[in-house]
């Protein structure tokens, strides 16, 4: 009988997953997937965790990739933070330089999501060395109108929808109050709007794939044209059919387009 990729991935776990003290503040950590294979590392988007992945962790690890996977300071079961520092991510940047640094990865794949994808892109852009390829996905790179009224709409979410307050609660626990408005006062300073990253993207090289949903409701597709363009050889994906959860959205088909550009810069993998 033939077994499917998504039928095999059902059968994987994570080989480990614990607490790793990193810049003086801890970090959850999972790793999937064998041992010697090529490394990608995903990093999820503002309110996310490590669950945020579920529909990939296993997924990419059947097809051979080494993964890590691990909730950002402040989120999930990774400790609280007083503030979060965005829309430049230096404690996030030096975090993932730290969890390289620890477990001894030279050169990894990023795939980033929303917040994540800008962690990604300053990365790749700071240290190109240590960036084999890259995928972003909904990232941000500049502050525009839908930018907050989308986080106003998120805040009304969390303050009148008890399915969705739960729903954050379920991830983050008792840090839920500090996750939410931390991110959304991340966020909302007024200095942020004058923030624009797209200078910085031009000193990325390598190979990037750019990934942003026709009906995200956080940021126009010029976030990704602007992206695309930016970064010379990268490839563009506008998904007419996805919003800005994209990988949950249509994970099987994000799973089937994300594997086919890992696999041409990637040896050992199905």
């Amino acid at each position: 009988m033939l077994i499917t990729k998504n039928e095999k991935a059902t059968k994987i776990k994570a080989n480990s997953a614990g607490i790793h003290k990193i810049n003086q503040h801890n970090l959850y950590v999972e790793f999937w997937g064998p041992l010697g294979g090529p490394v990608v590392i995903l990093l999820h988007h503002g309110l996310g965790s490590v669950r945020s992945w579920k529909d990939q962790s296993a997924y990419f690890a059947a097809l051979g990739y080494r993964l890590m996977v691990y909730d950002r300071w402040g989120y999930g079961k990774s400790g609280q933070r007083s503030h979060f520092s965005m829309p430049h991510f230096d404690d996030d940047l030096a975090d993932l330089e730290g969890l390289m640094d620890k477990f001894k990865i030279d050169r990894a794949t990023l795939i980033g999501h929303s917040d994540g994808g800008t962690i990604s892109l300053y990365f790749a852009s700071q240290r190109p060395e240590q960036v084999t390829s890259l995928i972003t996905v909904a990232a941000h790179i500049f502050v525009e109108d839908p930018m907050q009224a989308g986080m106003y709409a998120i805040q009304e979410a969390y303050e009148c929808d008890d399915e969705f307050q739960d729903k954050l609660r379920r991830i983050h626990g008792e840090k839920t109050e500090a996750v939410f408005w931390g991110w959304r006062n991340g966020w909302m300073r007024s200095q942020n709007l004058s923030w624009d990253m797209r200078r910085q993207l031009q000193t990325i090289r390598c190979p990037t794939l750019v990934i942003q949903g026709a009906n995200d409701e956080h940021a126009t597709s010029q976030h990704a044209r602007e992206i695309a363009k930016a970064i010379a050889g990268s490839e563009l994906w506008l998904e007419p059919e996805a919003g800005h959860m994209l990988p949950q959205e249509i994970s099987e088909v994000f799973n089937r387009r994300v594997s086919q550009f890992l696999k041409r810069y990637s040896k050992n993998v199905q």
